[in-house]
Parts: structure tokens; C-alpha cells; sequence
């Protein structure tokens, strides 16, 4: 059985799973987020914790307990932290503006680059060169940040373009002559 489909799930006070037949929703502080079950894995709750069980001894249903756990465990994460991602703009005129739900990027491009966040991500932007988004989606919260990323992304011999905060760019060497 697969390492982490063995652990469970503890739920924290103030979060609220409910395990319908088709879906597990996930309710607290930070939202409502839910995932639809897969026929491989049974889910049960005991006593505040949940566990993932495969159904029969295929390779695949013992690989999707430990994806299901860990998606239900990202779920019960968010709901009560929250999860962020933050990058960094590195170029002159480089600067970025939070304005309600639209982020608004000057890159070195001709005109400004407007980004709307979907329902459920705050973006915020502690300094003109950083980008903070947050929520409560794992998945989603990863994914805008990609798309920001890639607006501009950072070229390899001066560095210069949209990266996460903890990216390290390998600078290339320039020709010589």
C-alpha cells in the first residue's frame, strides 16, 4: 500500500468533512473547497481522522489512495492556513499593481498586461516589484502563479522577467569573440 495513502488525515476543530457518494467536501475559516471521489479509494471517518483505504490490490487503486489522501489533506490545509505564492519582478521598470481582483504588470512589454484573479485568490503586492497570491485552492493558487510567470519569464542571461521568490536562475555566458 502506498506510504502516504497509510497515514490519515487528522481534521482540525473548526473544519467540517462531509463524504457523499460521489464527492468530499471540505468546509472552514478559509472557504469551501471540494473533490470528487475516486471508485478506487474508500474513504471513512473515524473519530476526527480520515483514512484511505484501496479498494481491491490493483497498482492503480494503491496509487490513488495516496494521491486522494493528500489531496483531502491540501483541502483541509487550505481551508485553515491558506496557501501563497510569491514571486519577484527583476528588470528596470519592472512593477506590478494590485487593484481589487486585477493585477496590473508592466514588463517592458508596449503596453500594460492586466490579469484577472478567479473567485476565491487575493493578489497583493507588498512592493511594486513583488507579487503575492493567496488563497485557499492549492491547485489554483500554484496555477495563477504560473500564468503570471509566464507573462515574462526569466531570461538566462541577465535574469531579467517574473520568478518565484525562491527560483535560482543559472546565468548563461555570453559569446566571445
Amino acid at each position: 500500500m502506498s506510504r502516504v495513502g497509510k497515514a490519515p488525515v487528522v481534521i482540525p476543530a473548526g473544519v467540517d468533512v462531509s463524504i457523499k457518494d460521489d464527492q468530499i467536501n471540505v468546509k472552514g475559516t478559509g472557504g469551501t473547497l471540494a473533490l470528487t471521489r475516486n471508485a478506487l479509494v474508500n474513504v471513512t471517518n473515524a473519530e476526527g481522522k480520515l483514512s484511505f483505504v484501496p479498494a481491491n490490490d490493483s497498482r492503480e487503486a494503491n496509487a490513488m489512495s495516496g494521491t486522494l489522501r493528500q489531496l483531502v489533506n491540501n483541502m483541509v490545509v487550505g481551508v485553515t492556513k491558506g496557501f501563497e505564492k510569491k514571486l519577484n519582478l527583476v528588470g528596470v521598470g519592472y512593477k506590478a499593481a494590485a487593484q481589487g481582483a486585477k493585477l496590473n504588470l508592466q514588463v517592458g512589454y508596449s503596453h500594460p498586461v492586466n490579469i484577472d484573479m478567479p473567485q476565491g485568490i487575493t493578489v497583493a503586492t507588498p512592493t511594486p516589484t513583488e507579487i503575492l497570491i493567496k488563497g485557499a485552492d492549492r491547485q489554483r493558487v500554484g496555477q495563477i502563479a504560473a500564468e503570471i510567470r509566464a507573462v515574462r519569464p526569466p531570461e538566462p542571461y541577465k535574469g531579467k522577467g517574473i520568478r518565484y521568490s525562491d527560483e535560482k536562475i543559472v546565468i548563461k555566458e555570453t559569446k566571445k569573440k
